[in-house]
Order: structure tokens, then sequence, then C-alpha cells
């Protein structure tokens, strides 16, 4: 077997990149490439599938692993993916069920179990790019800026009411139009549109909790219009593991959404920003075959 690992070095603490290291070196059939600059991921992934390479394994956070994936989009039949996590997130790790231990992790990638796991292809204007985990739009980055470290330590559970207060003022009311599978667009009140593979966003917190990465399906969570309190009420639920049954959120499964917004609702995907133009995201079955861990089950607890 021919391997590539793609490692970010500015990911995770020094000894766990030495640790890495030391495992790769003693792997004959594994190269390690370093990355340089963004975007370097992309490109010496492309080039692995170009010279034939039977594994691509990428080592960091969400971003790089984002960065490998559409690297490999060229042809996503050609080499087998890995996963080793060394960011702050590591969310597709977390649906994955890997160990957060790199070597473990990276003996994983070279040995373990294969699922096919699905993608999300996402237009928007000419470009077309690919998420394995979560693109969400609309208020979370707000919410995020001003949940601080200090207001959770002063004010524990009420951290979560008050820090909504805070952002709420910055919020823009989206008018929002989204066409599910193919329909004509419909109107929704929306602070915030989630578009899932995985479960977590940001370092564990629920953003799809009953999503299967291999059904073929997105998960669609819609969190709409709101008081300060209510959306308050709504952050602390999802904390404590889910939230969709609320009647301040709209839960579905798609294939393809379509979402347009005025203003325009800027969306990350796998936490990178990308834009605030029209966007269409479509579900791509089994794409790619991802090395998981040993407890994983596409079907999440309970």
């Amino acid at each position: 077997m021919k391997a590539r690992l793609i490692l970010n070095p500015n990911a995770g603490s020094a000894d766990a990149a030495d640790a890495l290291r030391l495992a790769i070196h003693a792997e004959s059939d594994v190269e390690l490439c370093d990355c340089e600059a963004p975007g370097h991921g992309r490109e010496l992934a492309a080039d692995a599938v170009e010279q034939g390479y039977d594994l691509v394994i990428a080592a960091g956070g969400d971003g790089t692993v984002n960065e490998v994936i559409n690297g490999l989009a060229r042809d996503f039949g050609a080499a087998a993916f890995g996963v080793v996590p060394l960011g702050t997130g590591n969310d597709l790790a977390r649906t994955l069920a890997l160990p957060n231990d790199p070597v473990l992790a990276f003996h994983l990638a070279l040995r373990g179990e294969r699922r096919a796991l699905d993608l999300i292809r996402v237009e928007s204007g000419d470009e077309t790019v690919y998420a394995a985990n979560v693109c969400a739009g609309g208020f979370t980055g707000d919410l995020d800026a001003a949940m601080t470290d200090e207001l959770k330590a002063t004010w524990g559970p009420l951290s979560y009411l008050i820090g909504t207060v805070k952002a709420l003022p910055d919020l823009s009311e989206y008018e929002t139009l989204v066409a599910w599978d193919g329909t004509d667009l419909e109107e929704v009140d929306a602070f915030n549109v989630v578009v899932a593979n995985g479960r977590t966003a940001g370092g564990g917190r629920p953003a799809a909790p009953r999503a299967n990465p291999e059904d073929g399906l997105l998960d669609v969570v819609i969190v709409k219009e709101c008081t300060a309190v209510e959306l308050a009420g709504l952050a602390a639920r999802a904390l404590a593991g889910d939230y969709l049954d609320s009647e301040h959120v709209v839960y579905r499964r798609a294939r393809r959404l379509r979402v347009e917004s005025t203003p325009g609702m800027w969306f990350n995907l796998d936490g990178e920003m990308h834009t605030n133009e029209p966007i269409t995201f479509e579900v791509v079955p089994g794409a790619l075959r991802v090395a998981v861990g040993p407890s994983y089950s596409p079907e999440p607890e309970g």
C-alpha cells in the first residue's frame, strides 16, 4: 500500500507532532508531506491522486481535513482517506469515533475498518467545493463571539441567556428562501441554517445530533426567528445534547437544499468561512472510503 500523510505543522502540540513523525518514520510505505501554506493540503492531495497513492491521510484540524478532501475530489474513488485529529475542533473525527491520540489514529488510518462516507457538494456561483462535516450560516458566529470564557465562568448556565442578549442586536433578520429537493423556493424566518453530514461543530457542540453520515441524506436544521430568551434556551438545550424537537427549529432530511437570503447569509464549510451568495447543497452518497474508530456507528446513540 502506498500512502501519503499530509500534516498541518501548526496544528496540535509539538509533542503530538513529534510522536506522529516517529510513527510515520517506522512505516516505510508512508510519505510525510507538511502543509506550507493555506491551500497546500489540497494541492498535495490532488497530486497523490495523480501519482496513484492508495491512501491519503489528513493530520490536522477540520480545515486541513476539508482541504485534503477537496484535493481528492478529482477522483474520490481513487484513494482511501484517513484522519489524524490534531486541531482544536476535530468534529469529523468525533463522528468517526477516532481516538484523540495521533499515533493510534494514524495506525487506524492505515489498518482500521473503512466505511463509505457521504459528502456534501456545495455550489455557489461558478464554484463547486465539498464539505465532510457541517455547513452553517447565520447567527452562530455572533453567538460564539459573545460566549466568552469569562462570561461562562461568571454566570454558568445563565451565560447562554446573557450571551444571546448581547449578540441579538447584531443579528440580522434574514429574509430567507429555501428549496428542498428541487421544489419551489419557500420563505422561512431563519436566524440560522445548518446543513450537516456529521453531528457536531465548533469543537463538540451538537449541530445535527441525529445525523447518519452514510444514509445518503443531508440533515438540515433551521433555527427560526425568536426572542433572545427563546434563543438562549435553545442554545442551552443544544449544549445538553439534542434540540431538534424545539418549536423554534425546523428539522428535515433532504438530498438537496437551495438557500437564498437577503441580506446574504454567510456560510462556513467545515468551520471555514465561504460565501454569502445564493448556495446549493447536495449529498454525494458513499463518496469516500474513510477509516473509522472501533466504536463507530453510523446511527447515533439513542
